[in-house]
This record gives structure tokens, C-alpha cells and sequence, in this order.
């Protein structure tokens, strides 16, 4: 039942093998877990009815529901997007294919790209020209009606229009995009709306994968915005790579900026996770914004990403299936190194995990489902980590002789014997046999190039991971997290209370957003106040347009600046906290002398060093954010959640006895002592020997290395 003073919000994200849900009654937090269909809009609408009856209330009681989906990845990963057409500048029909110098394999003579989204015979070229300055030869419009029937003969599904300079005088492809529209059915992206910013080739394949991914997004959205009408639920709003929700009509016209619109989710849901005892969701408030490490490690990769002062960390530019996209995006460093990866030896007999993973079909060789390969779950096993009785989902069940079998495979290939492993005090742990031994490797080697993953993120960005939480999900995170931390010396590891559906609840967590950009290429030593402020009202009314409540909205801008003569940008603020401000004073004068120190600062943060030269503010940002409340849970837990204990390996202790929790059965503030293992139905959690960890009130088990003396941080 729900009482009338509960607000109910619902988050839905659709993964690969299983579509997500997550149910906030009040603060109470149901959530399931149903099998991805196809169409995928069914099983969105199977996992809503699922949660709303163990909730035991009816969809229609739903206030807010936010949804996240793998349509727009999956179309470019498995290239079966709409067959497109590209119009371009005369001369320049090639530009998706040259692409860059920078090549992945510079030196290899049999290297083979991946084919562009267009194929050239749909490639095709009309007559005009614009420059920086202006328009010098204007567009026939009866050419461009002969090229719509060119267009249309093609069998073309979707239409890109991306001319040369079109972000600074977009006349020329405006007037392309208006004929192609009235002459075609087909839905048309213009770069100058897509994406105005310079560099041709990132705008021109940004626009195309917009136009490539619109008829499959708009088609899917359709889909579920009618099923949420059938089951009485409000109109969904939809993540996108920014990590913030807009309507479902607003995306429809913007297909490019959902195509991370799943790990998304789970950045924010961390994010929310992080600041869960600023925000009240724990044992009293710290005051500090949240600094965290989001690490999610499922089945074939981990992604990780930081959350730095609140925030999370965002990109404009990221590249998916080789796909250069300039959107702006949340800032996602992915390794393949994920619970199905597969462990395998080099030419060399070193022992290497991953990138191929073995899959849902057949699956690590323990699901006794034909896999024959040893993987990162076969180890895990073999470890102690997951007990021989735990489900799997469904009727699997594990099968550990046939894990032991791989591994002991492995361990053959890899001339790897049994050992006596050594304690951690020097004592001798009982011996490893060859096949656990192997798993101890392989557990390893997932852990350094996991590890390696966050280091690219933090320390290479010249930051310290000793700085950061590190927040553990996904279903395989959390076994590998305390470890992870030891490696990086992190002190704490937050695993939160719904971790194999992490980026279902970040749906309920987070807020809508807009972004917009455009390329101006303006010396700061030349530009006045007004002339910054001018710049970014203007983007400011293009971003509140799309806003659903102007008052309510915060707008933050930004500017991508450069040394004149560098080729390279840093993204700086374009303003302090007062100047950025809200809608209300966002067309205030911004100090361009002020944003030219920002700059040389960051360079120097970034580089070591600052130059005695002019600054060029190359592209101006604005979003524009509606926050919503932060979700608060309330956990209730058994009076006693231990089950037993069973033989554990940790690498650097040996063989130990660890203490098995039912992880669904920690109550708010029970405490425990490692070294443990809590069970879950959607994830387990490994707390090696010198950590230990209490369960806050949202259900958050938060992992503390003990410090000197045995008194724990």
C-alpha cells in the first residue's frame, strides 16, 4: 500500500542478459531483476509490474519514472542501425572515411579499418561553400531536390547533412536540412543542431551516428512511452550520456546522447551511493562533497569512473565502436576484464585474463552450461568466493568440478604447480593444489589490469587514489574491491545495498539535464565582458528552451580554452559559483582575464607548466540542471545474518576460515570483521583479513582497512 504522503519513483535499465528495476516506496527500495526480450520494450514492462506487485502496489500510483537503455549501443556495436545517407560540401564526401592521422595500429601494413557508418555509393555532395566569415556561394535549392531524389532511390532510412563550416555560418545546411525534410520522410540531423562545434570529421560522424541511431531509438521510445500509458505510469524520461534525464520527446530528436545512456546510470546510482552520509542516507553527516572511485565489474568488463567534489566527472568527447563522438558524456575509463573474461596464456606461457570473455552462451565453465574455458568466475570459485551452493539465477547451479577442470587446464598451459602460499605474518597457509593455484593467478592478473584501469583515471590525471573512496558494483565488483584497494592503498570501500542493480536506482538519483556547445574561437585578450556574457546567453535561452521548469533550473557554463597556436583544449569554468549562477543572471558579463587564468592554471595542474602567451577561448558550454531529492532508503535487516564459515584463498594470506553473511540479511549498523564473505542474491562481497565493515542505514556496507593497533579508521 502506498500512503499518500510517499513519493514513488521507478528506475528501469535494460542490460545485455537481464533488464534492471528499481522501486523507492517512501524510503523503502524494492527492486528486481527479469530476462532482457526482445522487443526490449516488453521486459521493461514485465520488470515494472514484477516490482510494483512485491511492493504490492499499482503502476499507476508510480510518480516519476526514469528509464535507461542499451538501444543506441547496441545498434552501433552490432552495426544495425538505419541505412543512412550522408550530404556533404562538394569535395569533401570522404571526410568520414579519412578520418584522422592518429591510427590504433600506426606501424601494422595489415591493419583494417572499421567500415564508417555510410557506406560511400549513400555519400553524396552538394555545391556551396561557407567559411569562418560567412557564406560565399549559397545552396540551389532545385539542386538539393534533385539530390532528394538521388537520396531516396538509395533506399536511404535516415539522412545526415553536415557541410564545411556549418557551425559557424549554418545557413547553407539549414536550407539543405529544410529541402531534404519536405521532400523526404525520412528523419534528417543537421550538424549545425547536432553538434556545432569545429573539426570536421568529429562533427561530421557525431551527426551521422545521430541520424544512423534515431529510427531505432524513436521507434523503441515509442514503444514504451505507449506501454507506460497502457500501465497508467507517467511518461518516462530518458537517460542520457551526460548522466541526466530528459523527457522521452526531447531524446527522441537527440538519439547520439543516449549511447552510454546504461553506464550512465550506474556512475550516478555511485555517485548517490558516495554522498550517502553527506546526504543523510547514513550514520550523520560529514559535511565534505563526496570523492569517489565508481568501479562496476560485471561479465565482460569493469568501467570505472570519479566522482570528484559531488560530482561526477564528465567528458565532451568519447569514442564507442569506433565511433568518434562529441557529446558531452560521463567520463568512463573500460577494461575487458569482467567475470566471464578468459584467462589464457601468451606465446610467451605468461598468464593473461581477458578481452574475450566467454559470454552469457555458454558461459565460466561452472555454470555447466559447455563452457570449457577457465574464466575470472571459474576462479573466483576455486577461491572460496562463491560458495558451491549459490544460485546463479534461475535453476543454475555452480559447478565446481568443471571450473576445476579449466583451471586445471590452465594451470598445465601455464606450467603453474601447487604451492604452500604463505600467511601474511610469514606463518605457511595449507597448500594450493595446481588448479587453485591457477586461480590465485588469475584473480591476480584481473585485479592489476582492473587496477591499472583506475591509476589511468587518477593517477595519470595527477590524482591520488588514497583521496577517493572506492564504490564497488556490479556483480562481480564487490569481490574484487577490498583487493583493488590494498593495491592502490585506498582506505575505503563502499559496496552499496543494491549493487547488482546499481544503475536502475542512479535512475531515481538523478537529476534532468541539457547541455549545449558552440565553437567561437574568440581571443580573450580581445574579448570584452559582454562579449563572453552575450555568447552565453545565448546558449543559455537554447538549453531553457528544452528545460522542464526554467525557474527551477541551475546553469552552470564552461569554456574550452587553448594556448593560441595549440591544437589541444582544456575544459575550465566559465565562471565562479555566484557568476555561473542560474537562469535568472546567466546572460552576466563572465572576465575574460578571470577565465584566462582559470586556464593557465589547469594547464599547469595538468601539464607543470604555464605559457607566457595568449589565450583563445575556443568553444563555449552550458547546462542547464533541475536537481531532484536525493533518494533515501531506509535498510531493515535479520537479528542474525551469519550462516557458517568456509575455507577462503586470499593471495598474500593463504588459506584461512572466513565467516559467510547472507548479505540480504545485514541490518542497518551491524558490524563485522573480516575475514568474511556476504552472500547475495545479485552480488557477493569479499572482506579479506585486515578489514572489517558496518552496514549504514541505506544499507551501504562500507569496508575499512584497519588501521595500527587494531583500532579500525
Amino acid at each position: 500500500m502506498v500512503d499518500d504522503s510517499d513519493s514513488v519513483r521507478i528506475g528501469v535499465d535494460v542490460g545485455g542478459t537481464f533488464t534492471d528495476v528499481a522501486l523507492l516506496v517512501g524510503d523503502a527500495l524494492t527492486t528486481a531483476k527479469v530476462p532482457t526480450t526482445t522487443p526490449q520494450h516488453a521486459g521493461v514492462l514485465d520488470g515494472i509490474r514484477e516490482a510494483c506487485d512485491a511492493a504490492e502496489i499499482d503502476p499507476a500510483d508510480v510518480d516519476a519514472f526514469a528509464h535507461a537503455t542499451t538501444a543506441s549501443v547496441n545498434a552501433l556495436l552490432e552495426r544495425d542501425g538505419a541505412r543512412t545517407a550522408l550530404v556533404t560540401t562538394a569535395g569533401f564526401r570522404d571526410v568520414l572515411e579519412i578520418g584522422r592521422q592518429t591510427r590504433p595500429s600506426l606501424y601494422d601494413l595489415r591493419a583494417e579499418k572499421t567500415p564508417p557508418l555510410v557506406p560511400r555509393r549513400r555519400r553524396f555532395e552538394v555545391d556551396e561553400r561557407a567559411t569562418t566569415e560567412g557564406t560565399e556561394r549559397a545552396v540551389d535549392p532545385e539542386s538539393v531536390r534533385d539530390l532528394a531524389a538521388e537520396i531516396s532511390a538509395s533506399d536511404a532510412e535516415s539522412v545526415a547533412v553536415s557541410l564545411l563550416h556549418a557551425y559557424a555560418h549554418p545557413e547553407n545546411e539549414a536550407a539543405v536540412a529544410s529541402v531534404l525534410r519536405g521532400e523526404l520522410s525520412v528523419p534528417v540531423s543537421a550538424s549545425h543542431d547536432v553538434l556545432p562545434e569545429f573539426r570536421e570529421y568529429e562533427r561530421t560522424a557525431t551527426t551521422v551516428a545521430d541520424a544512423y541511431l534515431t529510427p531505432e531509438l524513436d521507434d523503441y521510445l515509442g514503444q514504451v512511452v505507449a506501454g507506460a500509458r497502457e500501465l497508467g505510469l507517467p511518461a518516462p524520461r530518458v537517460m542520457r550520456s551526460n548522466g541526466g534525464v530528459a523527457d522521452a520527446a526531447t531524446v527522441r530528436e537527440s538519439a547520439v546522447t543516449t549511447v552510454l545512456s546504461g553506464p550512465a546510470a550506474g556512475v550516478v546510482g555511485a555517485a548517490a551511493v558516495a554522498g550517502g552520509e553527506t546526504l543523510g542516507g547514513a550514520d550523520g553527516a560529514t559535511g565534505a562533497a563526496p570523492a569517489a572511485v565508481t568501479f562496476d565489474m560485471g561479465g565482460t568488463s569493469s568501467d570505472v569512473s570519479l566522482v570528484r567534489d559531488g560530482r561526477v566527472e564528465r567528458t565532451a568527447e568519447t569514442t564507442v565502436a569506433d565511433v568518434p563522438l562529441r557529446t558531452p558524456t560521463v567520463d568512463v575509463e573500460t577494461v575487458g576484464a569482467g567475470g566471464g573474461s578468459i584467462a589464457w596464456t601468451d606465446a610467451g606461457g605468461a598468464l593473461r585474463v581477458g578481452p574475450e570473455s566467454a559470454g552469457a552462451e555458454p558461459g565460466p565453465a561452472c555454470y555447466g552450461k559447455g563452457g570449457t574455458e577457465p574464466t575470472v568466475t571459474d576462479a573466483d570459485v576455486l577461491l572460496g568466493y562463491i560458495g558451491p551452493d549459490a544460485a546463479l539465477g534461475g535453476d543454475l547451479s555452480l559447478d565446481v568440478d568443471a571450473a576445476r577442470e579449466a583451471l586445471s587446464r590452465l594451470a598445465e598451459a601455464a606450467d603453474i604447480g601447487g604451492d604452500g602460499g604463505s600467511g601474511g605474518d610469514g606463518e605457511t597457509a595449507d597448500a594450493l593444489d595446481a588448479p587453485a593455484a591457477a586461480a590465485r593467478g588469475v584473480y591476480r592478473v584481473a585485479n592489476a589490469t582492473m587496477a591499472r584501469a583506475i591509476r589511468s583515471v587518477t593517477v595519470e590525471r595527477g590524482r591520488d587514489p588514497r583521496d577517493f573512496d572506492l564504490v564497488a558494483f556490479g556483480g562481480a565488483g564487490p569481490m574484487h574491491a577490498a583487493a583493488l584497494a590494498d593495491r592502490l592503498e585506498m582506505d575505503r570501500v563502499l559496496v552499496p545495498g543494491p549493487a547488482g542493480v546499481l544503475s536502475a536506482y542512479g535512475l531515481l538519483a538523478a537529476d534532468e539535464t541539457h547541455d549545449a556547445a558552440r565553437t567561437v574561437r574568440l581571443p580573450l585578450a580581445d574579448a570584452t565582458a559582454v562579449d563572453l556574457g552575450d555568447a552565453f546567453a545565448a546558449l543559455t535561452d537554447r538549453v531553457l528552451d528544452d528545460v522542464s521548469d526554467p525557474a527551477a533550473a541551475r546553469v552552470d557554463r564552461a569554456a574550452d580554452c587553448r594556448y593560441a597556436g595549440q591544437s589541444f583544449e582544456l575544459t575550465v569554468d566559465g565562471g565562479s559559483e555566484g557568476e555561473a549562477g542560474t537562469a535568472g543572471d546567466a546572460g552576466s558579463a563572465v572576465d575574460p582575464d578571470a577565465l584566462a587564468e582559470r586556464f593557465a592554471a589547469a594547464h599547469e595542474r595538468a601539464y607543470g607548466y604555464r605559457l607566457d602567451a595568449g589565450v583563445e577561448a575556443v568553444t563555449l558550454r552550458v547546462t542547464a540542471t533541475v536537481e531532484v531529492a536525493a533518494p533515501t532508503v531506509a535498510r531493515t535487516g535479520a537479528a542474525d545474518a551469519e550462516r557458517g564459515s568456509r575455507e577462503v584463498v586470499f593471495p598474500d594470506e593463504g588459506t584461512v576460515a572466513a565467516t559467510v553473511y547472507d548479505r540480504d540479511a545485514l541490518g542497518a549498523g551491524a558490524t563485522l570483521d573480516g575475514p568474511a564473505v556476504l552472500a547475495g542474491t545479485e552480488s557477493t562481497t569479499v572482506v579479506p583479513p585486515a578489514w572489517g565493515g558496518r552496514v549504514r542505514r541505506d544499507g551501504t556496507v562500507v569496508l575499512e582497512r584497519d588501521a595500527a593497533g587494531g583500532e579500525r579508521r
